[in-house]
């Protein structure tokens, strides 16, 4: 018991059983206090790794790499080590003691040692680090057959320029793997899950008890786990939507249990929502590979463990979200729709415009060779309905500011998408009149239509005579051929309405329901 005292997880909360309400776990005097020195060491080695240039470059100047110095910085290694064991010890000691522990870690061994549903159903009453749940599904067992998509822009460069840009790559290593992964994805920082660690678990309450969700853990075929919870509404006669199944991909400090994952809830679908690797209950780190791995694993548990055909999988997601999103859509072309909210075309405009103008050549080169987040280039290979939603005062992924709504890449996402689908009707003729279009909010864009004098009815009857023709979508399409100008700005006005909608709001605010729903279906 001792040794499962000492290396057990930590105890969060116990669900409601029966009339036994649900509380939160109440560690004794000597198990809170080992468990917060634990806690706050782990953090500061968080920070010092995320800031180990500047921090080796003060040690270095303070003389602490001389022999002296590495006797100094030596003994205080050993007192931490020291001041760690004791509180480890003092820490299983006070879980010894206390009842709920034990009980806790009785469920906790049945389950690792045979991992049944009524065992995962007493194992649910917990929460509780997730790195000891024991794994629902493994990935490995059913692979997409697709392989990874490359994002690296290196692979055609010659041996000679290889040689010359080699400072300039170990400088993108370097930075990508101490702070540039970390401004990119926040919520993988020990320091950011510590903070809001109270709202992730009041939030993991709230979709047990009230959602009846169920929790699982995901294996990537990379190794990692990701912390998925499910929320079924296939058998309420109340839920129409509930047939389907939304797969929620959060932003880049955001986890399902406080994420968009209330937005479909809220309109009766039912959800799988998942958390990226490295945040909260996810392990690994949130590089595109893993990204890719990790949706991946979460589509196959879908279809094979949860029993969804990709027809009835609907992908939603939010901000940076949309890189797996769309790596989805693009890989499993039978989901119903995809759904895109406050997302962006590529990250390589918005992180050049967040750096100094110094920085340029070095944030292009990182980004192109490790954290290639290019949305646009994996929604175009998506062939079904998509919508795409745009915050009309977006503070994050604007390359200005969020009054010049002009500079959303949400708008070049849509400009793509649109060329791409429909090459005769968007192009440099009509690029303009769209282009002034996107840089209106409503009531502007209302003013834009009239000018064009865009006619509803007059565009659908011409979408429907084409497909009265053209009996299968494909894309690219071949609508507009022929067509004047003004002709091809109306029908251009129109698919951009119908493509993309405007919620008045910041990046950051929920999603209402009321802008969930079908996309256009041509």
């Amino acid at each position: 018991m001792w040794f499962k005292a000492i290396f057990g997880p930590t105890l969060y909360r116990i669900y409601q059983l029966g009339s036994e309400p649900s509380h939160v776990y109440e560690p004794n005097i000597a198990e809170n206090f080992a468990d917060s020195v634990i806690k706050w060491i782990k953090i500061c080695c968080s920070i010092s790794y995320w800031t180990s240039p500047l921090l080796l470059t003060f040690l270095y100047r303070r003389g602490t790499f001389t022999a002296p110095g590495l006797v100094s910085l030596g003994n205080y290694g050993i007192g931490l080590g020291i001041l760690v064991i004791v509180a480890v010890f003092v820490r299983a000691f006070g879980r010894l003691m206390n009842q709920e522990y034990r009980s806790f870690i009785q469920v906790l061994t049945n389950a690792q040692s045979n991992f049944t549903s009524n065992a995962k159903s007493q194992l649910g009453r917990y929460d509780f680090d997730f790195s000891a749940w024991p794994v629902d599904f493994d990935a490995r067992t059913y692979l997409s057959g697709i392989p990874l998509q490359s994002r690296s822009s290196d692979n055609t460069v010659g041996a000679v320029n290889r040689l010359t840009s080699l400072p300039m790559s170990v400088l993108s290593y370097i930075c990508v793997h101490t702070f540039g992964r970390r401004m990119l994805y926040p919520g993988a920082l020990s320091i950011i899950q510590a903070l809001v660690a109270t709202s992730l678990g009041d939030g993991r309450e709230k979709l047990v008890e009230q959602f009846r969700g169920t929790r699982a853990k995901v294996h990537t075929v990379d190794g990692n786990d990701i912390d998925t919870m499910f929320v079924d509404r296939r058998k309420e006669p109340a839920s129409e939507n509930g047939r389907f199944l939304v797969i929620c991909s959060e932003g880049n400090a955001g986890y399902y249990e406080v994420g968009c994952m209330s937005t479909p809830l809220d309109a009766g679908y039912s959800v799988l929502g998942w958390n990226h690797p490295g945040f909260w209950g996810s392990t690994g780190i949130p590089v595109p590979s893993q990204e890719q791995n990790a949706i991946d694993a979460v589509m196959q548990y879908a279809i094979h463990r949860l029993d969804f055909k990709p027809e009835s999988i609907i992908l939603f997601a939010w901000s940076i979200g949309g890189y797996a999103a769309t790596w989805a859509a693009m890989t499993y072309v039978d989901v119903r729709h995809v759904i895109l909210d406050a997302t962006f075309d590529d990250i390589e405009p918005l992180a050049v415009a967040r750096m100094p103008v110094s920085w340029r050549t070095l944030v292009e080169k990182t980004v192109k060779t490790h954290l290639n987040l290019n949305n646009a280039e994996q929604l175009l290979r998506y062939p079904g309905p998509v919508l795409l939603i745009r915050r009309a005062r977006d503070e994050m992924i604007t390359t200005i500011d969020p009054s010049v709504i002009s500079s959303n890449r949400g708008n070049v996402l849509l400009m793509k998408l649109l060329k791409h689908r429909y090459p005769c009707l968007v192009d440099e003729g009509t690029v303009i009149a769209l282009r002034e279009w996107l840089s209106f909010d409503k009531p502007g864009q209302t003013a834009v239509w009239q000018k064009y004098n865009v006619r509803d009815d007059w565009c659908s009857a011409i979408f429907k005579s084409y497909y009265d023709v053209n009996t299968t979508t494909c894309y690219p399409s071949r609508i507009g051929e022929g067509l004047s100008l003004s002709e091809k700005n109306q029908l251009t006005l129109f698919l951009a309405s119908k493509y993309m909608e405007e919620f008045e709001s910041t990046h950051c605010s929920p999603l209402p329901s009321l802008f969930f729903h079908d996309p256009w279906r041509e």
